[in-house]
């Protein structure tokens, strides 16, 4: 069977509190660990995305219309629902399974994701002008 979850592929969870959102896979464990023995994977995800910005806003209101707000969360297969699209976006060096043992880890974690996302965001608005 061909493996079509890999790293950086978009996905949209399905099931929980981020219902509906759109992440992207950081780390798959198709075998399972000993704590969730099914296939998972790590996620990282856009939780409040960024507002629609028009020509009129000054620079202060479309920097705060570019706001993201990330998650990162542990999901079972049957809880995403791949997308055809890809992330160009690094996080393996930010979001790693061993974020999620403590509190002040994934809060650093999360602020990190955020910040490279908006980066991409921004980005991609200037390119678009």
């Amino acid at each position: 069977m061909v493996k079509f979850l890999k790293p950086n592929k978009a996905v949209v969870v399905l099931n929980g509190r981020f219902a509906g959102r759109k992440a992207v896979i950081v780390k798959q464990f198709d075998e399972g660990t000993r704590d969730r023995p099914y296939g998972h994977c790590l996620v990282a995800g856009i939780s409040k995305y960024p507002k629609k910005v028009i020509r009129k806003d000054s620079a202060k209101k479309t920097a705060k219309k570019s706001r993201v707000k990330a998650f990162i969360k542990l999901v079972n297969y049957n809880h995403i629902m791949p997308t055809r699209y890809t992330l160009d976006v690094d996080l393996k060096d930010v979001v790693t399974a061993d974020v999620l043992t403590s509190r002040d880890k994934k809060i650093s974690a999360c602020k990190e994701t955020k910040k490279r996302l908006e980066d991409r965001y921004v980005s991609l608005k200037c390119d678009d002008n």
